[in-house]
């Protein structure tokens, strides 16, 4: 095989994939497996070691998906097997990619999980998101996505009582203001982008475009459009090889939803449209090009649905703070034409093209979990037929708050809707809701600088 079609090749077959290791001279191969909050977890096994397990995967504990951000386990589950048991993460061969920024050459490969029965594991992240599009499937139809990534760059951060800073550019300067879509000011982090670039091509994440936010140091990635499950294991990769391309700047990057207190939040955009698996034609748009039903009770659903995921697309306490009167963020479920303003908004567009975006999720949120909980309110749509209340033509902030204002009131509603319990899987949403209710009591016993500041002398 020749050198430059190494980072390119997927393996087709176990024996297709022993070659390309052997041919690529790997050294070791992570085995990956994305927990309940987007964080990789697994081994890292030598290559020959790797083969010879190849077909059956590397055991692991079934905890690994229990375990809040903080690294705590959330004992207490209903889902967890007291037992403690073994899983086994079996790679997925079409995910096996080279990791760029080693000197070793090193594989990455993403896994799914089974039980020792060889059944999924239904709590899984990604088999949570397969569910949903079997479930189209069954429906003959096959959903196409296109995230959008929002992040910041930040200076390094050795101790988490201070604030952020805005990082020096190639300038020697650092930005203040808003200065989305500035060119020069995407170009003054050209070296920690050209870098990310760098990385992506090496481990086959497509990137379509790159734009700076309106935050000092916020650039967004937009991802070309394809298989969710593909969208969301390059999401979930990237995020790691931007962080990566940072810090071989002194940088961080950053995908909390809130960084800055008085700057934009981060956002992940996820456009979606669906298509019939016979002819791959978009059910959004009638032959002649206008929009039909189908769209309609698209939107319908993600009117209803979207509040009661909202503890899915803003997983963490830090998300709502994105979602405020004051900022960009929409604060409701309103849907518009080409309206950014809206949570919903469908863009302008050919009709091949007709499209739903999702602008409501957070950059926290752990893309297998986004892409299924936003198209299983589409879903519901489609199944209920329901139709959108009327398109706005204004400011939708100017039109109140609809989505909760807090984890811990988005977990309870979420545990609540039937609907999505059915269609994300129960057993999912208990062990989801259990990890981040331990995360939310976590959160509440610290006592924050602004009580020490305001309340320590006053009350």
């Amino acid at each position: 095989m020749p050198s430059e079609d190494l980072a390119t090749h997927v393996p087709s077959s176990p024996d297709d994939a022993v070659r390309w290791l052997r041919e690529a001279r790997i050294d070791e191969v992570e085995c990956i497996v994305p927990d309940m909050n987007g964080i990789m977890r697994g081994k890292i096994i030598p290559r020959e070691d790797f083969i010879r397990l190849i077909g059956d995967g590397v055991r692991l504990p079934e905890f690994l998906f229990f375990q809040a951000v903080t690294g705590d386990t959330a004992d207490e589950s209903t889902i967890v097997n007291p037992l403690d048991r073994d899983i086994r993460a079996v790679p997925d061969l079409s995910t096996m990619r080279l990791v760029p920024w080693y000197e070793e050459p090193t594989a990455q490969v993403i896994c799914d999980c089974v039980f020792m029965d060889g059944t999924p594991v239904d709590f899984a992240p990604r088999q949570v998101l397969r569910h949903v599009l079997d479930l189209y499937a069954k429906r003959g139809l096959r959903p196409v996505v296109a995230p959008e990534l929002e992040f910041y760059l930040t200076g390094q951060n050795i101790n988490p009582d201070l604030p952020l800073t805005v990082p020096a550019g190639l300038s020697g300067r650092k930005e203040s203001g808003h200065q989305a879509y500035g060119i020069e000011h995407a170009n003054d982090y050209d070296h920690v982008v050209n870098l990310i670039y760098d990385y992506c091509e090496t481990s086959r994440i497509e990137i379509a475009t790159m734009a700076h936010e309106a935050g000092p140091a916020q650039l967004e990635m937009n991802f070309r459009h394809g298989d969710p499950v593909e969208l969301a294991d390059q999401t979930f990769l990237f995020k790691r090889s931007a962080r990566l391309a940072a810090r071989r700047h002194d940088m961080v990057a950053t995908f909390m939803a809130m960084p800055h207190q008085d700057m934009p939040g981060s956002a992940t955009h996820i456009h979606q449209s669906i298509v019939r698996l016979e002819d791959g034609s978009n059910i959004f748009v009638n032959d002649d090009g206008s929009d039909a039903p189908a769209l309609l009770h698209y939107i319908a659903g993600l009117q209803t649905y979207v509040p009661a995921a909202m503890s899915v697309f803003c997983p963490n306490v830090n998300s709502y703070r994105r979602i405020r009167l004051e900022s960009d963020a929409p604060i409701n479920v309103h849907w518009g034409r080409d309206n950014r303003t809206c949570g919903l908004r469908v863009p302008d567009s050919a009709p091949i093209s007709r499209r739903v975006e999702n602008r409501v999720i957070g950059a926290d949120s752990n893309p297998y979990l986004a892409m299924a909980a936003t198209l299983a309110c589409g879903l519901l749509g489609l199944e209920e037929e329901r139709l959108p209340e009327p398109m706005v033509e204004v400011d939708a902030h100017t039109l109140g708050v609809s989505l909760p204002w807090h984890i811990h009131q988005a977990l309870s509603v979420l545990q609540e809707s039937e609907p999505l319990r059915r269609v994300l899987g129960g057993r999912f949403v208990d062990a989801y809701v259990d990890v981040k209710q331990l995360e939310w009591h976590l959160y509440n016993k610290v006592i924050s600088s602004w009580e020490r500041e305001y309340l320590l002398l006053n009350v």
